[in-house]
């Protein structure tokens, strides 16, 4: 099921989305999907990874080379 959502822009951002959709041939809609998409992927990341860097470090994994010593 679609939502339909009404977003304001600066006039910049307005003019350079437009131009991208020119340039590139796809939708307004189907570039601010995939920037919500890449946005919200970025966010769980970012979440899960500062959970993780508590843990890693509560059991001593401080760097990627502490990293590699405990998976090989």
């Amino acid at each position: 099921m679609r939502e339909t959502i009404t977003i304001s822009v600066p006039e910049e951002i307005k003019a350079e989305l437009d131009k991208v959709v020119r340039d590139e041939g796809i939708s307004r809609s189907d570039i601010v999907r995939e920037s919500l998409r890449d946005y919200l992927f970025m966010r769980r990341f970012r979440l899960l990874r500062a959970k993780m860097l508590v843990k890693g470090q509560a059991q001593g994994v401080f760097t990627d080379e502490d990293v590699f010593k405990r998976v090989s």
